[in-house]
């Protein structure tokens, strides 16, 4: 019995050690559609922007759909294509929303950009995205943002304040930040998973308005912030850091620390 036990001990050992010793594969980059164009932004640098900037912080991938309207006019009533088809965002892990498109008003059109996010497919939504779709007589577009927000303050330097340190998107955020030359988009109504993160004053309404925040949307985790107007603040590394936490989030691939998950850091040298 000894004689016979004793191989078998030992290729159990063996087998164990050669399962310890395998490499474990590193997740697949995280597939991200941007959908960026319309009116009032530098959309063609800060698809290049966001792109670069988030893939040297995160592992992701990227699909771009930049529109505008015909010959390339900046239209608040064009309709992206891919949202014409039931399914659109089939494939990927998640949609970074960077559009301005506020005239829209077919309600069906819009509700099916929604649905998506409502049947689970994580969103990050991008400062004039908030005031995308307003026109349409729906309120599924702004339960996905969260908020519903009509008109924003003049263009000034925005005075951010981090209201929730301890949440994970919200950990290496300053506790105070100077966002130069922005806009502050007025608050209307918080629907009721929207979870605020930071806030500034507006000086026309005299209240705070929350500009980064979290909410939930159906099965979907969404991430928002409404800063973002021009470059200098998409292109600044506390912006860039926030977005890439906000997006990581969305996708539960952030640790509580604010730091992402195992395998999900950026690949990049």
């Amino acid at each position: 019995m000894k004689y016979t036990l004793l191989p078998l001990c030992l290729l159990a050992l063996v087998s164990w050690m050669s399962f310890a010793a395998a490499p474990v594969s590193a997740p697949a980059p995280l597939k991200v559609l941007m959908i960026t164009g319309g009116c009032c932004h530098d959309y063609e640098n800060q698809k290049l922007i966001l792109a670069e900037g988030l893939s040297s912080r995160a592992n992701v991938e990227f699909t771009v759909i930049h529109e505008e309207g015909p010959e390339g006019k900046k239209d608040k009533t064009h309709r992206i294509s891919i949202y014409e088809k039931d399914g659109w965002a089939k494939g990927y892990d998640v949609i970074l929303h960077n559009e301005c498109f506020g005239a829209v008003t077919d309600v069906a059109f819009v509700e099916r950009i929604a649905k998506a996010h409502h049947d689970g497919v994580p969103a990050v939504m991008l400062h004039c995205s908030a005031h995308s779709y307003r026109a349409a007589q729906t309120d599924e577009w702004r339960k996905c943002i969260g908020q519903t927000s009509m008109s924003h303050e003049k263009n000034r330097d925005l005075h951010v304040k981090n209201i929730k340190p301890e949440h994970p998107v919200m950990k290496g955020f300053p506790m105070e930040w100077l966002d130069p030359k922005d806009e502050l988009y007025k608050n209307e109504k918080l629907w009721e998973h929207f979870v605020p993160l930071a806030q500034a004053y507006g000086e026309d309404t005299k209240k705070d308005h929350c500009l980064v925040w979290v909410n939930t949307y159906g099965k979907a985790r969404v991430f928002g912030t409404t800063m973002g107007h021009n470059n200098e603040t998409m292109s600044d590394p506390v912006f860039l850091d926030l977005v890439a936490r906000g997006l990581l989030w969305a996708c539960d691939q952030l640790t509580a620390e604010g730091k992402p998950a195992p395998g999900y850091a950026s690949r990049q040298k």
